[in-house]
């Protein structure tokens, strides 16, 4: 293997795809695996500072500022993301697919601009495998009631239901680079999905 797997855990929010990426460390650490894990938006510490920016409830930015912040935050973890594959596994909690769901299918921002974006960023970089965790519209609602607010989680479902359905276009343009977790099963159910898929890119 020329390079370390990249691992992306993409889905609305409230699918629980944060609690997988826990347990995931927790099995990599278990197997003596090297990995570093990015959060989007964040990871970097000037990733950090824009992502207060767009999530703080007290900015109303519109969906181009918001758009040009998630891009320019993506960029500042470029550079570590290069280094990083070379020696260690990248487990990432959003990417470029959070993007193309939220802001295009979502906020309806023209695809190609936002393709021109990461054009311009990602170059080389490539993503080994997505787990993509989907919910049904019910228990969405019943997680979001109890998940801490951020600006991302004041939208109406209707908007979510979009992101997830632009989501799962993405899939079926690449069928083999996505493992899709219905995250209305149980954990257990869940965790096993991921880890042999996992255990099958890593070979082990």
């Amino acid at each position: 293997m020329s390079r370390f797997p990249i691992l992306v855990f993409e889905g609305i929010d409230g699918t629980g795809k944060t609690y997988h990426i826990n347990k995931v460390k927790k099995y990599l650490k278990k197997k003596k695996i090297k990995f570093v894990s990015i959060r989007e938006p964040g990871g970097s510490k000037n990733s950090e500072k824009i992502r207060k920016l767009l999530l703080s409830k007290r900015n109303n930015f519109h969906k181009l500022s918001d758009l040009f912040l998630y891009i320019a935050s993506r960029n500042e973890n470029v550079e570590l993301i290069k280094k990083t594959v070379k020696s260690k596994l990248v487990l990432i909690d959003r990417f470029v697919d959070s993007t193309i769901a939220y802001q295009h299918y979502g906020q309806k921002i023209n695809y190609n601009l936002i393709n021109l974006f990461h054009k311009l960023i990602l170059k080389n970089i490539k993503i080994t495998h997505t787990f993509l965790h989907t919910i049904n519209r019910k228990n969405l609602n019943l997680r979001l009631k109890f998940k801490k607010k951020d600006r991302y989680d004041s939208f109406n479902l209707n908007f979510y239901h979009r992101v997830q359905k632009g989501y799962l276009k993405l899939t079926k343009k690449n069928l083999e680079k996505y493992t899709i977790v219905n995250s209305n099963l149980s954990n257990k159910n869940k965790e096993n999905l991921i880890k042999n898929k996992i255990n099958k890119i890593l070979k082990i």
